[in-house]
């Protein structure tokens, strides 16, 4: 890992978000919330949640971090037909949380599939990606509009 102990402490935030396109059978039942594994919008808000938090044991070289906050948004579109996810992470530390926001949204994802597989097994995760980030030494960095 990199040794961050020089770095200051500062507020570092990150905003993520991703989709999973689905048929538009598939998409009806979870938004009549007919789908047999349950309220799949919840599940993967709170599978999300829970991925945030135990990014470092996931990802190899991630630093650990304690978290401040994590709110994980998941809602229909209807213009894929599918789910986005949003994840905005909060912390205050010596490294970013991008991988964190990352994370949620990629586990979140994953669980939207995971509970509609059975209806529909051609579903694509598209454009899980950093929408922005705050603090630490190398600055604020916005994704471009349009992007």
């Amino acid at each position: 890992m990199v040794d961050v102990a020089d770095k200051p402490i500062t507020v570092r935030t990150a905003v993520a978000e991703g989709s999973i396109r689905m048929s538009a059978e598939a998409y009806r039942l979870v938004a009549d919330q007919a789908v047999a594994k349950g309220d799949v919008l919840a599940v993967s808000e709170i599978a999300g949640t829970l991925a945030a938090k135990r990014t470092a044991e996931l990802i190899p070289l991630c630093h650990t971090l304690g978290l401040d906050h994590i709110e994980v948004d998941a809602v229909l579109d209807e213009g894929l037909p599918g789910v986005r996810v949003r994840a905005t992470a909060r912390a205050v530390g010596r490294t970013g949380v991008e991988m964190e926001a990352l994370t949620a949204v990629s586990v979140a994802l994953l669980t939207v599939y995971d509970m509609v597989k059975a209806i529909d097994r051609g579903m694509e995760l598209e454009r899980v990606r950093l929408l922005e980030k705050t603090g630490g030494t190398h600055g604020d960095w916005r994704r471009a509009a349009g992007d």
